[in-house]
């Protein structure tokens, strides 16, 4: 096929890739098809619906290594489903009436696209599919790529997604100071509560990753500066059943020796338990478009540490939350190298008309492939049989 002009965009949460994504992909196709116009559609599906977009300029061509230096998404996200029309009516995104996908089809048409790029998670990728399947339907003779943006790492078939190499190190980043505040009173207990609705993997790497520092310094214990103070004391996915009274009485005695305790807890961790105790009240459970508890709203962490405050006895609890630091930071080099590698072949992919989403195929060696769309799915679990993890907890004393 022909490509003439390409569009770009991002959508869903942030995560330390977008930035360095949308560099990559203009930075290629300057390389490889410096006469294919660039455009990038503002904020998410949002903008696609409306037909705001920004062009990508020869400024911005010439000088697009500098995106690479920062976090965030400089052309915007936003949570959009296509295929929730209710929720795009309610917002004025499309009339009542209308089907979003031939709304985003047929603006696709009159900018002149041939290739979407859609850089997202499960969510984005799942509606770049249904996009991309009316769009092959309808006989649009557009081909959309897309690229696996999740600081979770939980795509389906992918090995690892973008930018979760660069949240799990800013969550480290995060902990090291945090965890500090651990003598600011006695019988203290600290939270760290780390994203991740379904997968644990982000906040078994970020405590792995922490864990790896607390290796690198020096202590001195005789003046209380105890690396077992500093340590992690327990870290709870959503893959693995939390005892709460077994684990009360195991850090009870940790509470008892060190003099305070810290957790690292997934924010969908214990999840059910939380929404059946609201349930049981009668409140309602807040759910964003794609049918998602609000994890804002349910807050995980401070129920946890209300939990556990009553059973370890603490006089002081500290819940925060390092989601939004890790999230919005700029890429570290492995996140770099692998961003590079798979705009690349995005680009490639993109210019011979073959659509799907670029990643390390598990399923296929691990071999960075064009995946097909209707082979992604989200809600990958944490593999919590792995050595490193199971190792770390057999370290912590935890079951």
């Amino acid at each position: 096929m022909t490509v003439k002009k390409v569009a770009l965009l991002t959508a869903g949460g942030f995560a330390p890739c977008l930035s360095t994504a949308i560099s990559g992909l203009i930075q290629r196709y300057t390389e490889v098809a410096p006469d294919v116009e660039i455009i990038a559609y503002k904020h998410g599906y949002e903008g696609l619906l409306k037909g705001d977009f920004l062009e990508v300029t020869d400024t911005v061509r010439k000088n697009a290594e500098i995106l690479k230096h920062f976090g965030g998404s400089p052309i915007g996200n936003s949570r959009v489903k296509l295929t929730n029309a209710a929720d795009l009516v309610k917002r004025g995104l499309v009339a009542e009436g209308d089907d979003p996908l031939k709304v985003a089809a047929d603006r696709l048409v009159a900018d002149g696209v041939d290739v979407l790029h859609t850089i997202g998670g499960d969510d984005t990728n799942t509606t770049a599919a249904d996009l991309a399947a009316y769009l092959a339907e309808n006989n649009y003779g557009l081909t959309v790529v897309g690229l696996p943006k999740t600081i979770d790492n939980d795509v389906v078939p992918i090995r690892q997604s973008l930018g979760a190499s660069t949240a799990a190190e800013q969550g480290s980043r995060f902990a090291q100071n945090i965890v500090g505040e651990h003598n600011s009173g006695s019988r203290m207990l600290i939270v760290h509560e780390v994203m991740g609705r379904n997968c644990g993997w982000l906040t078994a790497a970020t405590a792995a990753k922490y864990r790896e520092w607390l290796d690198t310094q020096q202590w001195l214990p005789e003046i209380g500066l105890s690396k077992k103070a500093w340590d992690v004391h327990a870290v709870y996915v959503p893959e693995v059943h939390i005892d709460l009274e077994a684990e009360a009485a195991r850090l009870n005695k940790v509470m008892d020796e060190v003099g305070n305790v810290t957790i690292f807890l997934s924010e969908g961790a214990g999840l059910d338990a939380i929404i059946a105790e609201m349930e049981k009240d009668g409140q309602e459970v807040p759910r964003d478009p794609f049918g998602h508890v609000k994890l804002d709203k349910v807050n995980p962490g401070a129920w946890f540490g209300k939990q556990f405050a009553e059973k370890l006895g603490a006089e002081k609890v500290m819940v925060q939350k390092s989601g939004y630091f890790s999230r919005s930071a700029a890429s570290n080099e492995a996140d770099l190298e692998l961003i590079g590698r798979c705009t690349d072949l995005a680009v490639d992919c993109a210019l011979a008309g073959k659509a799907g989403v670029i990643g390390e195929d598990e399923e296929n060696g691990d071999t960075l492939t064009n995946i097909a769309f209707d082979r992604i799915k989200g809600g990958k679990p944490f593999d919590v049989t792995q050595p490193w993890f199971t190792t770390m907890l057999s370290e912590i004393g935890q079951a």
